[in-house]
């Protein structure tokens, strides 16, 4: 029986970025299978998405891929995954991938990257999982975001407790390292 933790990963599906972003979704794809880990994702064969699972299933990871009947329908569903699951909607695929994984990260990305990892974070703060939640900031793609986190705080519409949800990662060492020695921690809730 297999019992490698897997990770959820939100990034782009775009095929149209500067190269560095496929560079990165290469280099996650090898070391996440090298690391032991397994992934969920979006289950398309498109941008970031079909690189980093194509990566990791040739290095040896189980590969989930969880796509909704309508993105399946444009003909994207990655066609050489251990396991696909086809979902009736795009909130069914977000509760599919809570599901089946142990930790979320958030590479760099577009609007559904945002809403999927911002969803995540939301249930940790709720007490809904306690599983660690990464964004990961290559080439300082969510620096602009932490500085409007900073404002949230500074304005207590969040408590600085809030901080303690997520992990900023600015290279893969670091975020494997994070994963490796993730221990859960009581979060009180904002009430």
């Amino acid at each position: 029986m297999e019992n490698k933790k897997s990770l959820c990963i939100y990034c782009s599906s775009s095929n149209h970025l500067p190269d560095k972003f496929y560079e990165i979704s290469r280099e996650l794809g090898e070391r996440l299978a090298k690391n032991g880990y397994n992934m969920v994702y979006g289950g398309t064969v498109v941008g970031m998405m079909g690189i980093i699972a194509d990566t990791a299933s040739k290095f040896g990871a189980k590969v989930t891929g969880v796509i909704p009947e309508r993105i399946e329908s444009f003909g994207l569903k990655h066609p050489a995954l251990a396991k696909v699951v086809v979902t009736k909607d795009m909130r069914e695929r977000k509760a599919t991938m809570e599901k089946l994984s142990d930790a979320f990260i958030a590479m760099p990305g577009g609007f559904g990257t945002f809403e999927e990892i911002f969803e995540i974070l939301v249930a940790k703060q709720l007490g809904y999982h306690n599983k660690p939640v990464i964004f990961m900031n290559f080439d300082n793609y969510y620096s602009n975001l932490f500085k409007m986190f900073d404002t949230i705080y500074e304005n207590k519409f969040a408590k600085e407790e809030t901080k303690s949800l997520y992990f900023i990662a600015n290279s893969l060492d670091e975020m494997f390292d994070y994963l490796k020695s993730y221990s859960p921690k009581e979060f009180v809730l904002k009430w």
